[in-house]
Parts: structure tokens; sequence; C-alpha cells
């Protein structure tokens, strides 16, 4: 398995603190069977901004840690970039990183107020020949109210992240109901753990595994967590799909609405 996003770098967003929990949470991604991790920290115009050469740098430094440790962990950089009308400038001047050096760009949205550039920032992307994925959008507020943004943006080549914490609750009622839904219709095309700090989400990773595969079997399991993100690095092609419309029943909307009360 690769963990498609996380937040392993030290002291570089509100991620892992120090080397020591650099090097706590690869341990936690070993023992629950992930081979490689990609590392998306932060890149936040005026908050987080350390540029690709220092990351590249710490990157080196953990896999001299690990060698040491004789971890036989693979690592690969990327960012988990915040909307910005400047993020192919940002790409091309190395603030910011596609994943692995590749097309491919995670970046992610304000969770609580729709924004209005998404669509001209994913058209002057695909216009440079970069493929976008949207981070974690079954937590977004705007999506679990209107989740037909996700097929519009899907069609328009936007691929999906989902976070494997949200099929458990970790991240609310509203984000559980939305990503069982993404991924019963086709809209989710990596799983990461978002994982931020040690003891959180990677020692919940078997019980997730399960549920995942209750929800979708165990070769849709393998192309989210093993096939697609192994293509990602390779910088290959990766079949979209056909996203199916999401019908949310009366009992979800209820439940949702209650949990934003709550």
């Amino acid at each position: 398995m690769i963990d498609f996003h996380t937040h392993i770098l030290p002291n570089i967003d509100d991620g892992a603190k120090n080397i020591e929990e650099t090097l706590l949470l690869v341990k936690e991604a070993e023992e629950v069977g992930f081979e490689a991790i990609i590392s998306t920290s932060h890149y936040m115009e005026g908050y987080y901004e350390t540029n690709t050469p220092e990351r590249e740098l710490w990157i080196n430094i953990i896999y001299e840690k690990l060698q040491e440790e004789k971890s036989t962990m693979k690592l690969y950089m990327g960012n988990e970039i915040y909307l910005s009308n400047h993020m192919v400038s940002l790409l091309k001047e190395e603030k910011a990183s596609t994943i692995n050096d590749t097309s491919y760009v995670l970046f992610e949205m304000p969770l609580n107020i729709k924004p209005l550039n998404v669509y001209n920032v994913v058209y002057e992307m695909m216009q440079n020949k970069l493929v976008p994925i949207l981070a974690h959008p079954e937590r977004y507020t705007f999506i679990q109210e209107s989740p037909e943004m996700i097929k519009d943006l899907m069609e328009k080549g936007v691929y999906m992240q989902a976070n494997y914490g949200s099929i458990i609750g970790y991240y609310g009622k509203s984000a559980q109901i939305m990503v069982k839904r993404l991924l019963k219709n086709n809209m989710v095309h990596f799983l990461g753990s978002d994982v931020h700090s040690p003891h959180t989400i990677y020692p919940r990773i078997p019980q997730i595994m399960t549920k995942l595969t209750e929800l979708i079997g165990k070769e849709k399991l393998e192309e989210l967590t093993t096939k697609n993100p192994k293509l990602v690095l390779q910088n290959k092609r990766i079949e979209m799909g056909e996203p199916n419309k999401i019908e949310l029943t009366l009992k979800e909307k209820i439940m949702m609405k209650m949990s934003k009360k709550g």
C-alpha cells in the first residue's frame, strides 16, 4: 500500500513536530502495511511556504535515518496546495511541488466556504498539462450540501482522494456519510491517511481496511491503495471511470443536518 496524503515532514506545517515524530509515524505506517509514503506537506501562501529544495533536503535526512534503522519504507515528495490563483506559477518556481515531480497535483479548498475560482484554477492547471487531484472531498461542507459538484469536477478532469479516517467518522458524521457515497458511486481514486501526528490514524488502519473491504471489495480497495498511486508515481494515466450521481436519502440528509447542529 502507498499512503497518498501525509504530513510527516518535521516542523514544516501542522504535521510532525520533530524528526522523532516523523520516524515514529513511519514506523506506525510500516506496522499496518504501508510500503511507501507520499509526503504532502501543506503549501499555503503567506502561511506554510517551505519550498521544494528545503523539503527535498528533509526527505534525504529522513531517508538516512530510516536506513540506519533498517527500514525499507520508500518516501516520495509532493504538496497539498491550498487553492490559489497562483497555483501554476508556484509549481513552476519550485515553491510548491507536484507529486514525485510528475504531472499530478494534490490541492485542497477551504473547508467551509465554496471558492469561486476553483474552476478557473482547474482550467489553468489542465492548460499547463497538470492533472489536479482534490484532497478529501468528503470533508467540505459545501460539497456535503451539494455533492453534485464532485461529478462536475470529475467531468472537468479532477481526480478525488478520500481520507481513510472518514470511513470511521474521524471527521464527523457528515464526512462519513459522504465518503461512503463517494466510494459507492465511483468517485474516489486514491486513499490517504492525512496523518499529522503519531497515535492517531495509523493504529486504526486495520479496522478501516475491514470496513472498506466490506463496502467496496478487495479488488477496488487494491486499486485505490496501491494500483492508482503507483501509476501516479510513474506519471502514467489513470482511468477515471464514470461517476454516478449521488442521491442522498432523507435519513442521510437528516443525519447530516443533525450532526452539524451538534
